[in-house]
């Protein structure tokens, strides 16, 4: 994965990776929200879900502590991290802003 995903954020379009774990419970109340995001942002975002058990490496080097976490990356570079679930319209701000 670690090749794959610098190739992903490498992208000229902002890149949103979505943490997660199989038994995280919270993790499953945030993915119908980043589908719901998606498709009101179309071709504006990328967003990738990493299963941090199966990725632990990764996790690791971009210090997520705990799931879900949501990283923005621009560029190639973080530009927001936060973990926990946030509503549709402020992941969209979020974007928006780093656009």
């Amino acid at each position: 994965m670690n090749s794959n995903f610098n190739s992903i954020i490498k992208s000229k379009t902002p890149v949103l990776i979505d943490f997660y774990a199989d038994w995280c419970e919270i993790c499953k109340m945030l993915a119908p929200i980043l589908k719901e995001a998606k498709s009101e942002l179309k071709d504006n975002i990328k967003i990738i879900k990493i299963d941090v058990d199966k990725n632990q490496n990764l996790a690791k080097q971009y210090q997520v502590r705990g799931v879900p976490t949501m990283i923005l990356f621009k560029d190639e570079k973080p530009v927001w991290q936060q973990s926990g679930v946030l509503q549709k319209q402020d992941i969209i701000n979020i974007i928006n802003q780093h656009s």
